[in-house]
């Protein structure tokens, strides 16, 4: 088949991975457990925790586990932000041989009761902050038989007394709950402190995480990712970042976790890859706040930055960032949206490092697309496929479409997902015949393989006959010095189908509809424009940061 994104590869760069390397991500963890045992492995709140260490809780917790009687395949829920307990919980659940389900915390009790009763969690790890939202679902819960309740500073010694009276007390994060029956974390250390793990045989099609995502559309599903899926996507970044990010000295190179472990993009591109190569990761609990973020930046040396284009903003917009010391960064990563152009030239300006901007989604576990990490200028495209990856442009009908020509962009290759959990007609939506993955999105590859998204298939406006695409007004607008952010949608119109209104939050007060119109007609053929401008004083957004439209189109 034609690849034409192969001769776009930088030197060095394999057409192909073999993920025969592992059996399974357990086994991945247990190369890294012994090769790296001294290396600091996490750190959180001022507190590091080596690779002997991370072993050694995660064996005692999946031994743990393994005494509840639980049967390989069976899933176990994870609800909580990065905290030293998330990468020993996800290493135990795997090691025991059973599947990780993440679950956001933010969720509210409906959307927790669905996606534990999808799944047929067995059992919850939950941080006590958000008990009182598991208490209200319990009543609706039909299979979940264990729940664990854990605590801030359960990992952190002494100082975790502190850190769980300011949350407790002083800031006031933890609602009164009550959970019949739930044990504490700490008590499942001290139970299985001289526990041994019973070996459980693992292959490349086991079930390894459900990860819930809204897809394409509907109801929130769960994404079936087996062991192969998530080592191919491991080492098909290490294939791509690896001389970049690896060291071979006494300490492993610092990987910023802000980005949360219960979303696809922190969990793989981050923190399972950090593992792999004998990394550092820097768990960031709190990334919304953002000078204790940029406090704890100023204290290591970081190479890989993950982010999203509001994270970069965030960043950016406070003045202790552009203090930071810059000359260890080595990759600053931009995917789960745009990473809009102006964005990228002044974070380029601050730190001297170009956004590699990626693409992928929870169904491709995630990563499918990047741009070289060696590029000196950021082209707005999300990059090549990554090696064993085919990216093919498809019409509404399925047939692939030339270079050059519009249309939706599907992904095949070992990382794409085994189907939506127990939807078969659902997965049937979203795969052909020849093994892509339709991604919704829509897109066009270049000549030289880069792939440029256009849209959202959904969020496409239609203004008579002429096709709209938010990303490009959205990305017009933030040129503006004024505006901070802002979201596009489409909006009924009796002339033309369709109207674009624009949302926007002001960076200076100063703003008004009519010079941000003026600025934008030098950018923007006239019916592209804006008709209508609301200013707001926030976006609704996603838990990595991601302006949700869908949610703006609703009201």
């Amino acid at each position: 088949m034609n690849q034409p994104w192969l001769k776009s590869y930088e030197a060095g760069i394999p057409a192909t991975i073999n993920i025969d390397k592992y059996a399974s991500i357990a086994g991945m963890f247990e190369e890294a457990f012994e090769r790296y045992a001294h290396r600091i492995a996490t750190s959180s709140m001022g507190k590091d925790m080596t690779y002997a260490e991370w072993a050694k809780h995660s064996e005692n917790v999946g031994a743990w586990l393994q005494q509840l009687g639980l049967k390989k395949g069976d899933r176990v829920a994870i609800m909580m932000p990065n905290c030293m307990q998330y990468p020993i919980l996800v290493a135990a659940i795997l090691r025991s041989g059973y599947c990780v389900v993440n679950v956001n915390p933010l969720y509210t009790a409906t959307e927790l009761t669905h996606q534990l009763n999808d799944s047929g969690a067995k059992a919850i790890f939950i941080l006590e902050n958000f008990a009182a939202t598991l208490q209200a679902s319990l009543p609706n819960l039909k299979q979940l038989k264990h729940t664990i309740v854990a605590t801030l500073g359960d990992m952190l010694g002494l100082k975790g007394h502190v850190v769980n009276f300011v949350v407790r007390k002083i800031k006031k994060m933890v609602p009164a709950w009550k959970l019949d029956n739930a044990i504490s974390f700490k008590s499942v250390l001290s139970q299985s402190i001289n526990a041994k793990l019973t070996p459980v045989h693992l292959e490349h099609n086991d079930l390894a995480f459900l990860q819930y995502t809204g897809g394409t559309t509907g109801v929130a599903k769960g994404a079936t990712l087996t062991h192969a899926n998530i080592i191919a996507n491991v080492l098909q970044v290490d294939a791509w970042c690896g001389k970049e990010l690896q060291t071979d000295g006494e300490d492993g190179t610092v990987f910023v976790g802000a980005l949360p472990m219960y979303h696809i993009f922190g969990l793989t591109a981050c923190a399972l890859y950090c593992a792999h190569v004998g990394g550092h990761l820097l768990l960031i609990t709190n990334p919304r706040d953002i000078p204790a973020f940029i406090k704890e930046l100023s204290k290591y040396p970081f190479a890989l930055l993950p982010a999203v284009n509001t994270l970069f903003t965030a960043l950016m917009n406070h003045p202790d960032f552009e203090r930071l010391n810059f000359s260890s960064l080595k990759i600053a990563l931009g995917g789960g949206m745009a990473v809009q152009s102006a964005v990228a030239e002044r974070f380029k300006k601050i730190t001297g490092v170009t956004i590699c901007q990626a693409y992928g989604l929870s169904e491709t576990s995630p990563g499918a697309t990047i741009n070289p990490v060696g590029s000196r200028e950021f082209n707005g495209s999300i990059g090549l496929p990554l090696p064993s990856t085919d990216v093919a442009i498809i019409a509404d009908d399925g047939n692939h479409l030339p270079i050059g020509a519009t249309g939706e962009i599907a992904i095949r290759g070992p990382q794409v997902m085994a189907g939506y959990w127990q939807r078969p007609d659902e997965t049937a939506k979203v795969m052909t015949s020849d093994g892509y993955f339709k991604s919704g999105d829509i897109g066009i590859m270049e000549e030289s393989g880069f792939v440029r998204i256009v849209d959202r298939k959904k969020d496409m406006i239609l203004i008579s006959g002429f096709n709209v695409y938010p990303n490009e007004i959205e990305d017009v607008a933030v040129r503006c010095s004024k505006v901070l952010e802002c979201a596009a949608i489409g909006v009924p119109d009796e002339h033309s189908g369709e109207a674009v209104k624009i949302f926007v939050v002001k960076k200076d007060n100063s703003l008004t509809e009519t010079e941000l119109l003026e600025f934008m007609k030098e950018y923007l053929t006239n019916y592209k424009r804006p008709k209508y401008v609301e200013f707001r004083t926030d976006l609704p957004k996603s838990n990595v940061g991601k302006i949700l439209r869908k949610d703006l189109r609703g009201q």
